[in-house]
């Protein structure tokens, strides 16, 4: 008897390696975000990532443009959106958090985006929500209390918030809404030519904001370490990442592919104590597992929009 896994064991392990690898991509982005709070604007930093990204993703989706020309302009007003919430408003607003709050706070309040997707998903799809997923909505609010509150419930009484997480918990609603609106995607339109017009779209709706943003404060040049960094975002927490994920759905499917995306949070909290010499703390180990507690709860019943990509 052969002792040697089977072609498909050996397939569906590297499905989730790499699955693991775009969470690991994007968990350096979110410590990338905090190590250049000082050196480079949130806008000003997501334009280059983002054009960056386009440029990488030009020579492979340009020849394709042509046969998808009808559908772009069919479904013109859903890409502006998913461009505007996706790529413009989410991750501006993460960098804008990350100037103000530890990494390890902001990626663990991050664990609660499948919440606000099952919220959106409400708002938007009329979608019902079920007991288990209201219950689920409740336990992870109590664990981004715990967090929000530093573990000190008479901060909570006093309203005293730092303003970091209040913007990256106001980022999370624009992935829910970037998250339920993907489901409308034209589907002739394939990863790499949708991810190259988001991308594309979302440069040019950025672009104004960091033009006068770099006018009331001028870019400087960029050591070498700053500009590496800004290629790391581009290259490889937008498309490597995306390309990895993409891989990996299309082996083991997109609800086992969506478990995945609780390394988020603890790739990003090793890096950030690695690299930034952050603290993790027992209120972080608290309210992280309230939340993920929260999250499967909430989901396990239900059906959850597909996990996606550009985070």
């Amino acid at each position: 008897m052969s002792l040697q896994p089977s072609p498909a064991a050996v397939t569906r392990t590297r499905a989730f390696l790499l699955l693991a690898l775009a969470n690991l991509f994007w968990g350096g982005n979110w410590v990338i975000g905090r190590a250049l709070r000082d050196a480079i604007e949130p806008v000003t930093l997501n334009f280059w990532r983002w054009l960056i990204a386009a440029l990488i993703l030009a020579p492979f989706a340009l020849p394709g443009m042509a046969a998808h020309r009808g559908a772009i302009r069919r479904s013109a007003g859903l890409l502006v959106l998913l461009a505007l919430t996706g790529v413009g408003l989410f991750q501006t607003l993460v960098y804008v958090g990350l100037r103000t709050t530890t990494t390890v706070n902001a990626v663990l309040l991050n664990a609660s985006a499948p919440l606000f997707m099952l919220l959106c998903s409400w708002a938007i799809e009329r979608e019902r929500a079920t007991r288990r997923q209201i219950a689920g909505i409740l336990i992870s609010l109590a664990g981004i209390l715990v967090i929000l509150s530093r573990g000190e419930p008479d901060s909570l009484l006093r309203l005293e918030f730092h303003a970091g997480d209040a913007w990256i918990l106001l980022a999370m609603p624009m992935w829910g809404i970037y998250s339920v609106l993907l489901k409308r995607r034209p589907p002739e339109l394939g990863g790499i030519v949708f991810l190259f017009v988001i991308s594309v779209v979302g440069v040019v709706l950025v672009a104004p904001v960091f033009a006068l943003e770099a006018l009331h404060s001028p870019p400087r040049w960029p050591t070498t370490g700053e500009a590496t960094a800004v290629l790391y975002v581009g290259a490889f927490a937008s498309v490597g990442a995306f390309i990895c994920w993409n891989r990996g759905v299309a082996i083991v499917g997109a609800n086992a592919a969506g478990f995945t995306l609780h390394l988020l949070p603890a790739f990003g909290t090793v890096l950030a104590m690695v690299f930034l010499g952050e603290a993790f703390h027992a209120f972080h180990a608290a309210g992280v597992t309230t939340i993920l507690a929260g999250v499967i709860v909430a989901t396990r019943a239900s059906h959850r929009p597909d996990p996606q990509p550009e985070r």
